[in-house]
């Protein structure tokens, strides 16, 4: 049977947003997965500017179009979350994300961690 525990984003400070400052790849750490549990990542982002920014996310690398799961998605600027679809991580792989505007992205969330 398996063990859920939900936990802050690794690239969290005592889960507060991650604040993205890259603006190219590699991106800001969100989250390095564990090395043999199945990490379940829910992420919200928050456009903090004044105009529409582009978001991408890179999974367990930094190769385009494998590594990039979500690439250029346009944040509107409105200042509300905007939720990602979930996804899942094990193997120690990162999770970056990098934006098209530096310290205007604010990513939250937390990780559902099965272990068995």
């Amino acid at each position: 049977m398996s063990t859920v525990t939900k936990i802050a984003l690794s690239g969290s400070t005592n889960g507060q947003p991650i604040k993205i400052v890259r603006t190219s790849t590699p991106g800001t750490t969100i989250h390095d997965c564990h090395a043999t549990s199945i990490d379940t990542l829910f992420l919200t982002v928050t456009n903090t500017s004044g105009g529409a920014v582009a978001f991408t996310i890179e999974k367990g690398g930094t190769t385009n179009p494998d590594n990039l799961v979500v690439d250029a998605y346009s944040v509107p600027a409105d200042g509300y979350p905007y939720a990602l679809p979930a996804m899942i991580g094990t193997g120690s792989i990162n999770i970056d994300g990098f934006g098209g505007s530096a310290n205007v992205l604010l990513v939250d969330g937390f990780v559902n961690r099965f272990t068995s």
